[in-house]
């Protein structure tokens, strides 16, 4: 049997917000599992249903250090423009202005926007991936 990418995981310091941000992108809960008297883990799917974002609430819990070895996940978006044109409207601005890495000018755009927790978000314009 093949290996299955399953999910990532986050720790969130509010899991409302957190919920909240990640359904701007087009995520929706699909399920909370307690664990135990310690965490919640809240499960957030896209349009295909599989849970791919693990959101672990840590009762107690309201910051984490992110470390120096994470940078980013990445979302395939439609439409750049749009996405962020949707994403300002509830206050959540890009890094930069989008751009093609590389000083490239030709392939896909992205930007980078950032979670209530910190955590950085790749929007990659569909189009070309490859380039």
């Amino acid at each position: 049997m093949p290996n299955t990418f399953l999910h990532t995981c986050y720790r969130i310091g509010d899991i409302d917000r957190s919920v909240a941000f990640y359904e701007k992108l087009g995520f929706s809960e699909s399920r909370r599992m307690p664990i135990g008297d310690e965490a919640i883990n809240v499960f957030m799917a896209l349009e295909d249903g599989n849970p791919i974002l693990e959101l672990t609430y840590n009762h107690g819990v309201d910051s984490y250090e992110m470390g120096a070895g994470y940078n980013h996940i990445a979302l395939a978006v439609a439409d750049l423009d749009a996405t962020l044109a949707a994403l300002a409207e509830s206050g959540i601005e890009p890094e930069k202005p989008p751009y093609r890495p590389g000083g490239r000018t030709t392939g896909s755009r992205i930007a980078f926007v950032r979670d209530p927790d910190g955590y950085r978000i790749e929007l990659v314009e569909k189009g070309d991936l490859t380039e």
